[in-house]
């Protein structure tokens, strides 16, 4: 019994020692964290995204080939980000202000929006309410929305297959900036 109590002593020890590793290591990693936002060099955004509204986006401008939706979200999610989602028309015009055509009237650039069971419903799950469609369709019908440059914002969307390669818009949430 006394040997068996000493081995847990020692086990007590050992994970009493590490859990003080681990809390010291966590008390650097936040110091560094907190250094680093508050760094005057540390910016909102990433290099080559842009910022509006608190948000950070990047604008996909790489030449053919383009990506499917699927594509272009995974490309996203691998940066921390998703699929842009247009919260109201301030938005849904600063996008408009920063896409390009390309290649032809055909192409545009994936939005985070699709429709599920007959209802548009954007990417972070809420039900689309703004409707900015173009009144003419380009006969690509299918589930998922594209922004087509050139045109009125409000009037700027368009369905399309998910396999279509399309350019695409990246959105997160800018870093936080702690004041001094």
């Amino acid at each position: 019994v006394n040997v068996k109590m000493s081995e847990q002593q020692g086990s007590i020890k050992d994970l009493t020692t590490e859990k003080k590793q681990l809390i010291d290591e966590r008390q650097m990693v936040k110091g560094r964290e907190r250094r680093r936002l508050m760094d005057p060099g540390c910016k909102p955004c990433l290099h080559d995204w842009i910022l509006f509204q608190k948000k950070c986006y990047l604008f996909y401008d790489e030449p053919a080939p383009w990506k499917t939706w699927e594509q272009s979200r995974r490309f996203c999610q691998d940066r921390r980000a998703d699929l842009v989602v247009i919260n109201d028309l301030e938005e849904q015009e600063f996008v408009s202000k920063h896409v390009k055509s390309y290649f032809d009237i055909q192409w545009g650039y994936w939005l985070g929006l699709q429709q599920t069971n007959n209802t548009w419903t954007w990417v972070d799950g809420h039900v689309d309410t703004l409707g900015f469609w173009m009144k003419e369709e380009l006969k690509t019908p299918g589930p998922k929305a594209r922004l087509m440059p050139g045109r009125n914002p409000s009037e700027s969307w368009n369905k399309a297959d998910s396999f279509f390669q399309n350019k695409f818009i990246c959105e997160h949430e800018a870093f936080p900036r702690i004041p001094y």
